[in-house]
């Protein structure tokens, strides 16, 4: 594995005052640089190439190169810092070094062996550097460059520390004097410097916490620790990926007590281990959308929770896949390899109607708003006739799957009757909106038609769903509000329609009143066309919504000239010369005249 072209350095102890101190906000310097170049969506390799690019252009604006062809090593010495960017230089190669380090932590399947120890080695080489930008601060920079350089030093130490999984009562005083100097700084400066500290100062928060916990002065929880998880920044990236690996740990031995999978009634077991660990990360996600906290979960979070569901999920159904194709010719492993495959897909399905629906009161919340808050467009009807579309779809492909067995048991059937009962529901509510998107274009016969259809399909469903004995009292309630709200809304539309209907003849008469065929009444001069020897614009302002004057369309119409129409009265009575006497004779002989004429 190729490594990044990095000047080693020689820390030298040059006691040499020189009389200019360079002032650097290391804190917002790299921020900035982080939430531009990558770091903003996780994208170390992004941020990796920009270091490198930014170290290119700093060595060849001080003419600090390493040789043409064949590389001489160039050692940065104190007495050769007189300019401020050659303390770039240094803190952008620690930079380079950590977040190569950060790249690697982020491989799909986790680093291996060999990869750990090249990331251990980026991290060692991130804090050497670190360790020498302090020092070079406090020779050559401010009181203020120097604390920063300082904590800076200490957070990369206590990054090495926590990944090393050693020294962790070392690793705890580096991330407490890295937060101690943070929050000192954020009492003074402008309002960004003082929101940046904090903002540091919150991203070490978990890592103190969890080194408490592992030297053993603080009893966290496992819901504790997740809860801290959930914080964002590029601080927190360490803290998630060992949190992740521990959790990843503890469900493996808790997946060692799974055997089977139960759904509607059927028993299904379990031997592949991977398989239960993926069935059981996202039951432990489920836990975290149905359980008593769940409805306070941010509608964001929860979408995010349902991803994280489906890709456990799928990962489920490849193992589940893979043992398939090596069962060989054994059918019975074959039947329950397939059984369990049914019942992850019909979970799978259920889940994608729940964040159909979830995105449903989403859409609904902000139908009502004239514009949407965060990307300021208005929301429209069609968009929950696109989401009912995608239920019913949902719904339907549900209902095969668990109506594709030959032996049913009863829990299946009564399945496949709530998924029609929710089919029709959705059907009514598709319709509702649909005409509402009707309604707003103006058509109010189509409107109509749809709002009748649309109280018939809820008052059907209501009859359904209160002859079902697992009636939810929440969705009938809505039934009839929905139903309601039909009946009312074909009620409007109907009189809007008469009274357009009576309107109309009125109307038509205003509109045919002001035509004019001689277009007389316009005034020269409006269109371009008409002003050609007049320098003014014909196009209306940027604030207007008129069309750019510059010739009438359609044209007026105009007299046109035609031919006169030629009537020959005489023909009739003139009298014409008889010439058959001047028409040639047949003649007709017998069989000789044919030869001698």
């Amino acid at each position: 594995m190729a490594k990044d072209n990095e000047m080693e350095i020689d820390i030298v102890s040059d006691q040499t005052n020189s009389t200019p101190k360079f002032s650097i906000h290391v804190l917002q310097l790299l921020k900035s640089a982080q939430m531009q170049h990558g770091l903003r969506f996780g994208d170390y390799t992004r941020y990796r190439r920009y270091c490198t690019a930014r170290l290119r252009r700093l060595y060849k604006s001080l003419k600090f190169t390493h040789g043409r062809g064949k590389y001489t090593k160039r050692a940065i010495q104190p007495s050769m810092v007189t300019e401020v960017r050659f303390l770039h230089v240094v803190l952008y190669t620690s930079e380079r070094a950590w977040s190569h380090a950060m790249e690697k932590r982020q491989l799909p399947d986790g680093p291996n062996a060999r990869q750990r120890r090249y990331l251990i080695g980026r991290l060692r080489k991130a804090v050497k550097w670190a360790t020498f930008f302090a020092e070079l601060c406090a020779m050559k920079g401010d009181s203020r460059t120097s604390l920063e350089a300082e904590a800076y030093a200490s957070y990369m130490k206590g990054n090495l520390l926590f990944e090393q999984d050693q020294n962790w009562d070392i690793a705890l005083k580096s991330f407490k004097s890295a937060r101690a100097v943070y929050e000192e700084l954020g009492k003074y400066g402008d309002l960004e410097n003082q929101v940046l500290c904090r903002e540091r100062v919150e991203e070490l928060e978990p890592s103190i916490r969890y080194c408490l916990h592992k030297i053993g002065e603080s009893n966290l929880q496992a819901s504790e620790l997740l809860q801290i998880g959930e914080m964002e920044g590029p601080a927190l990236d360490l803290f998630k990926a060992k949190l992740e690996a521990v959790m990843a740990e503890a469900r493996s031995q808790q997946a060692a007590s799974m055997t089977e999978f139960k759904w509607l009634g059927h028993r299904f077991p379990i031997s592949n281990a991977k398989t239960r660990v993926s069935i059981l990360k996202a039951q432990e996600l489920e836990k975290d959308l149905q359980g008593p906290k769940g409805e306070s979960i941010p509608a964001e979070k929860r979408l995010v929770i349902f991803d994280k569901i489906f890709a456990a999920y799928h990962e489920a159904r490849s193992s589940i896949r893979n043992d398939l194709a090596n069962a060989g010719n054994s059918e019975n492993m074959k039947d329950d390899l397939s059984g369990l495959d049914k019942a992850i897909g019909a979970v799978l399905g259920q889940r994608t109607i729940e964040r159909n629906q979830l995105l449903v009161s989403i859409a609904k919340s902000k139908l009502n708003k004239l514009r949407d808050d965060k990307n300021g467009r208005a929301t429209k009807p069609e968009e929950l006739v696109r989401l009912y579309d995608l239920l019913l779809q949902n719904t339907a492909d549900l209902s095969d799957l668990v109506s594709s067995g030959r032996d049913r048991k009863p829990e299946e059937v009564a399945f496949a009757e709530e998924c029609e009962i929710e089919s029709s529901i959705f059907r009514a509510e598709r319709c509702f909106y649909l005409a509402k998107s009707y309604s707003l274009a103006g058509k109010r016969t189509e409107a109509y038609s749809l709002y009748r259809l649309a109280c018939s399909l809820a008052d059907t469903a209501l009859k359904r769903l209160q002859s079902s004995t697992t009636a939810d009292q929440e969705v009938l309630k809505y039934l009839k509000v929905l139903y309601n709200e039909s009946r009312s809304n074909s009620c409007i539309e109907h009189a809007l329609g008469i009274m357009e209907l009576e309107k109309a003849p009125e109307k038509l008469s205003e509109k045919i009143s002001t035509m004019s065929l001689t277009a007389k009444e316009m005034k020269l001069g409006n269109y371009l066309l008409d002003k050609l020897d007049a320098y003014e614009s014909a196009v209306c302002d940027a604030n207007t919504r008129g069309a750019p004057r510059i010739e009438t369309f359609p044209p007026a119409f105009e007299a046109v000239p035609r031919n006169p129409i030629v009537l020959d009265l005489a023909y009739n009575s003139i009298e014409f010369p008889a010439l058959e006497n001047r028409m040639k004779k047949d003649k007709k002989g017998g069989l000789l005249s044919r030869f001698w004429g």
